[in-house]
C-alpha cells in the first residue's frame, strides 16, 4: 500500500501520469494500474483524468492529505529501525520560520552535513501556522518557529534561541530617531507580514506595547521584500535585527531606537513524536550548539 499511496501522491503532485512516471522511474501503465488498484481498494474514484488534464476529486484531496501523513510516518519508522545500527544517517524532514529558515537554518546544516554526511535534510520554509501544522500532521520530522502556536498534548515546544525585533526605516527617511511620537508612528505606512507569521505576530505585539494604532498597513509575504521596500521608502517595518545586519552595515537601513525595544522574542523547536531518530537528534543537538556560542 505504500507504494501505491506514493504513486498517487506524485501524480497529484505532477498533475500528469507520463511526468509521475518519469519521476518514479515507471512506465506510464504501470503508474495507471497502481491508481487503478488504489481506487478499487479504496472503491472511490480518487482523479478525473483526460487526454488533457488530471484533476483531483474531493475523495482524492482527503486521501492526498492522509497519504502525506502516512508515507511521512513510514518513512520516520524505516529511519527509526535504522537507527538501531548506531549510524546517523537518512532522511531529516526541517520545516522552519522564514527568519530563521532564510538567515540562520542553511549554516546549522552545513555544519551538521560536514559531521554526518550520510544525513539527508529537506526543508520547507513557511509562516510560523504553515510550519506548526505540517509537524503537527507529521509531514516534518522538526519545527523551528518565532511566534506562539496552539498548544496540544502530542507537540513538544522547546524555546531554545532569542531573537531582537526592531524598528526599521531608509536612511533617507525623514523621521525623527530620536524624539519619534506615537503620532508619527501611527501615521506611518508599515510594512509587515502575513497574518500567521510570527514576525506579524511581534509586530502586533509592540503595537500593543507601544499604544499605537497604525493607520495605514500594507502586507507582504517575503522578508526580502520587505527590506527592499523600506530601502525603497515605501514604509517602515518591524524585523529581526538577524535578517538586516547587512544592510545595517551597508548604510541602506537604519534603526529607529525607542524606549522598551528591541523587543524579545524565543525561537522554539517544535516536534510531534516521543521517537527522534539519531539524525533528529543530532540536528536539535546541533541547533542548541550555534545558539550557545552566540
Amino acid at each position: 500500500m505504500d507504494q501505491q499511496l506514493q504513486v498517487f501522491i506524485t501524480v497529484v503532485e505532477n498533475k500528469n501520469f507520463s511526468r509521475a512516471a518519469e519521476v518514479l522511474h515507471m512506465t506510464q501503465p504501470a503508474v495507471s494500474q497502481y491508481i487503478r488498484t488504489i481506487e478499487e481498494n479504496l472503491g472511490v474514484r480518487l482523479l478525473d483524468r483526460t487526454n488533457k488534464y488530471v484533476r483531483v476529486t474531493k475523495a482524492g484531496e482527503i486521501v492526498y492529505h492522509h497519504a502525506k501523513e502516512i508515507v511521512a510516518l513510514y518513512t520516520r519508522m524505516g529511519s527509526l529501525l535504522d537507527d538501531l545500527t548506531n549510524q546517523v544517517k537518512g532522511p531529516l524532514t526541517i520545516g522552519a520560520s522564514y527568519t530563521y529558515g532564510e538567515y540562520i537554518l542553511p549554516y546549522v546544516i552545513a555544519k551538521m552535513k560536514k559531521q554526518y554526511p550520510d544525513v539527508r535534510p529537506t526543508v520547507t520554509i513557511g509562516n510560523t501556522e504553515k510550519i506548526a501544522e505540517l509537524v503537527r500532521n507529521h509531514q516534518l520530522d522538526v519545527g523551528i518557529i518565532e511566534g506562539q502556536i496552539k498548544k496540544d498534548k502530542q507537540m513538544t515546544i522547546q524555546d531554545f534561541a532569542e531573537d531582537h525585533m526592531v524598528i526599521i526605516v531608509s536612511t533617507k527617511h525623514p523621521i525623527n530617531q530620536k524624539n519619534v511620537t506615537k503620532e508619527e508612528l501611527e501615521k506611518q505606512t508599515w510594512i509587515l507580514r502575513e497574518e500567521g507569521s510570527g514576525t506579524r505576530e511581534a509586530g502586533e505585539n509592540v503595537f500593543k506595547q507601544l499604544q499605537i494604532s497604525p493607520e495605514n498597513i500594507m502586507t507582504f509575504g517575503s522578508t526580502q521584500a520587505i527590506k527592499v521596500a523600506v530601502e525603497a521608502g515605501l514604509g517602515i517595518s518591524f524585523l529581526s535585527r538577524l535578517v538586516v545586519q547587512k544592510e545595517l552595515i551597508q548604510g541602506t537601513l537604519k534603526i529607529v531606537e525607542l524606549p522598551g525595544l528591541p523587543f524579545t522574542r524565543q525561537f522554539s523547536i517544535i516536534t510531534n513524536s516521543p521517537f527522534q531518530t539519531k539524525a533528529l537528534q543530532e540536528f536539535i543537538k546541533h541547533l542548541q550548539g550555534v545558539q550557545g556560542k552566540e
